[in-house]
């Protein structure tokens, strides 16, 4: 950490770039209308339907739902966090990112530095140890069986740590190790390695830093793989092993093949296949999936075929449900019992192994495969525990059509008229207002598009003073807040206002409501966000006054309801 980032900086910012210039030095832009557009860069398309707007400063693409600010691209075509897009932002725009120190930064940011220096310098002493050190020839003897040559080990920095209990003790700072996780300290006091007598995996993110390591016996004692515990930089629920090396060769790989351990991905490299990544020791997550979601559309679940892998197989399944939408996919691709990876490409050849890879399982099928094992579809009693079992894992995928199509692939499996469906999709699904006509969305979804759009409309509109306090509708909440924003802030542009909402509850629905193309026609956004406004307070209004009416006649009000009920009827 180097500091926090001033917010007034980052509007700055977003005022300063043209994302049309922005985009267009990553993806050729062509002007058509009072647009550009492209051929998406987030996936694969013949024709363009991704579409940069100059005027709201934002993207949005038609066939996969991308869409943000210049912030928001950077962060997914250059696979950045949003500390390295505001970055590279300003190193676009030739300005200097300022920052907001506090003493707690300065010490953590020195702290952090000093855990990645001693992170690098152990995995050279492994590297160093296995290359020439005599102890370490079990490891190289174990490398050279598994076929695993010189090039592929210097890809990964494979290492030796040795077995000893203080070869790292009093060679580097002694609390450096500790947060780093290298040094084990008793209770005494005293410390001692971590890793001893390992063949040494080092873990990288994808800036090529060295966080952690994962080390393997290489006698029959236990645990036969040992991981690096949860550090200030590490943690093995969010990083994946080989993501690194992959990225290296190709930072948007067709698809990644999600292996189980660290020799699957090296054994893999060293016979061609380069798109290969392993969790560390635990279960895949949710985390591991967005993250390689990121850099591709498809993901393979390799995992070997006997139970433990199967198991394994199903969690990263279910995990991976709320990550589905549109244009992403995932496959299931078990091995044969008694292989893994490096055994079956060696038993069939490459060719064979890669078209395995093609012609793996789609996640729909697979998913209601299993959820129908053991039950007989024949009977009433059998479909409608099939629809008891798949529902609910089917709700995790986001609203889309890929989520519809697996709804209705249940209806005809069961057979069984899932009557919440409707209200289901009702709620959940976005409700666009589609060119030419078509579904109209709700007057409040329709109010806050207006507002995330033209934010200027809360200015130039009339709107009644107070008008929706106690009003309480589907968005109100949101609506309040946009326009308390927008009058205490007065956000340049649409992109600036968007942005409020990064890392909020809001922020998908925003993200949403402001791209949605509202067909307006040019300069009648004033008058429509008025006619909407007025509409959507009397509708407020109704409601409010029918729940207050039948409150009075099954429990009576409080003093201040009936107040307010008597000026709404005074209101009319």
């Amino acid at each position: 950490m180097s500091g926090r980032i001033p917010r007034q900086f980052i509007d700055d910012l977003l005022v300063r770039v043209d994302i049309v210039d922005l985009i267009d030095s990553h993806v050729p832009l062509k002007k058509t209308g009072s647009n550009f557009v492209a051929r998406c860069p987030f996936h694969t398309e013949k024709t363009p339907s991704f579409s940069v707007n100059r005027n709201r400063q934002i993207y949005h693409c038609f066939g996969c739902g991308a869409s943000g600010n210049a912030i928001s691209f950077l962060m997914d075509f250059s696979h950045l966090g949003f500390v390295e897009a505001v970055e590279d932002l300003a190193a676009f725009a030739g300005v200097e990112v300022p920052r907001e120190f506090q003493s707690s930064d300065a010490t953590q940011s020195r702290n952090l530095t000093s855990v990645y220096e001693v992170l690098e310098k152990v995995a050279g002493f492994y590297v160093e140890q296995l290359c020439k050190s005599p102890e370490a020839s079990r490891a190289v003897e174990y490398l050279r069986a598994r076929g695993v040559g010189d090039d592929v080990a210097r890809k990964f920095m494979l290492g030796y740590a040795p077995d000893r209990w203080d070869a790292l003790v009093g060679r580097l700072p002694r609390e450096a190790l500790i947060e780093a996780g290298m040094l084990v300290v008793k209770d005494d006091g005293k410390a001692y390695d971590r890793f001893r007598g390992r063949l040494m995996f080092p873990i990288r993110d994808k800036r090529k830093r060295v966080i952690g390591f994962g080390g393997r016996v290489l006698d029959d004692s236990l645990p036969k793989y040992l991981n690096s515990p949860e550090t200030s930089v590490f943690s093995k629920g969010r990083e994946l092993y080989g993501l690194c090396e992959l990225l290296s060769e190709n930072g948007k790989p067709e698809r990644i093949l999600v292996v189980e351990g660290y020799m699957d991905v090296i054994a893999l490299t060293q016979f061609g296949v380069l798109n290969s990544v392993a969790a560390l020791g635990t279960a895949l997550s949710k985390a591991h999936v967005d993250l390689l979601f990121r850099y591709t559309s498809e993901l393979v679940f390799c995992f070997d075929g006997d139970n433990a892998g199967r198991q394994a197989a199903w969690k990263g399944v279910e995990a991976a449900l709320p990550c589905l939408r549109d244009g992403r996919q995932i496959k299931i691709m078990l091995l044969p019992q008694g292989h893994d990876p490096d055994s079956l490409i060696r038993a069939e050849n490459l060719s064979k192994f890669m078209e395995r890879i093609a012609t793996a399982r789609v996640l729909s099928d697979y998913l209601f495969e299993n959820v129908a094992d053991g039950l007989d579809l024949a009977t009433v009693e059998g479909r409608s525990g099939l629809a008891s079992k798949a529902k609910p894992l089917i709700d995790k995928v986001q609203p889309g059509f890929f989520k519809d199509m697996m709804l209705a692939r249940l209806y005809q499996l069961s057979a069984v008229e899932l009557v919440e469906n409707a209200a289901t999709l009702k709620t959940t699904m976005p409700n666009p207002v589609r060119r030419g006509g078509g579904k109209q969305m709700s007057l409040a979804r329709k109010v806050i598009a207006l507002l995330l759009q033209y934010p200027n409309v809360a200015k130039a509109a009339e709107i009644p003073g107070e008008s929706l306090n106690g009003l309480d509708f589907p968005g109100a909440e949101l609506l309040r807040d946009l326009l308390a924003t927008i009058a205490l802030e007065k956000p340049g542009s649409s992109a600036i206002l968007i942005e409020r909402y990064r890392n909020t509850d809001q922020e998908k629905v925003v993200g949403a409501l402001g791209v949605v193309d509202l067909g307006l026609p040019e300069g009648g956004e004033v008058a429509e966000f008025e006619g909407a406004l007025h509409q959507l307070v009397k509708q407020g209004r109704t409601l409010l006054l029918n729940r207050l009416i039948e409150k009075e006649t099954k429990e009576g009000l409080s003093d201040a309801e009936r107040e307010q009920l008597r000026g709404l009827l005074r209101e009319g």
